[in-house]
C-alpha cells in the first residue's frame, strides 16, 4: 500500500522524502535512549508539505499509537494524513489528522 500511496503522489507532481523523526525513550534497563521514528511520505509541491503514513489495518489501540507517534515529533503544524485500507470514509481525529480510507485517497485529487 505504501508503493501505492507513493506512486500516486508522484503522478500528482509531489517529490516524495521518507521522514526520520527522534524521541526518548527507555529501555529494558531504564536508561533513556534515542529512538528513530519514520514517517513514509513527506510530499511537498512548491510551498506545500504533507506528512502521509499508510497503514492497511489499525485494529488495535498500540498499534494507531504507533503510526501516529511520529507525527506528534515533527514539532510543526504541517498536514497530517493517514492512508488506510481499513475504512471507507474520511474523518479528523482529536489531533488534526486525516483518517482517509485509499480508495477515498486515489480517487480524490485534493485530498493532499
Amino acid at each position: 500500500m505504501e508503493n501505492i500511496v507513493y506512486n500516486e503522489l508522484c503522478i500528482r507532481g509531489f517529490a516524495i522524502d521518507v521522514g526520520v523523526v527522534y524521541s526518548r525513550e527507555l529501555n529494558e534497563n531504564n536508561n533513556s535512549v534515542r529512538v528513530a521514528k519514520e514517517i513514509d511520505s513527506i510530499a511537498t509541491k512548491g510551498g506545500k508539505k504533507v506528512y502521509i503514513q499508510s497503514a492497511f489495518a489499525l485494529l488495535s489501540e498500540e498499534k494507531t499509537a504507533s503510526a501516529l507517534k511520529p507525527f506528534s515529533l515533527t514539532g510543526d503544524s504541517f498536514p497530517k494524513i493517514i492512508v488506510r485500507g481499513d475504512i471507507k470514509k474520511r474523518w479528523y481525529d482529536e489531533n488534526g489528522v486525516l483518517n482517509i480510507g485509499i480508495m477515498d485517497f486515489l480517487l480524490d485529487e485534493n485530498a493532499v
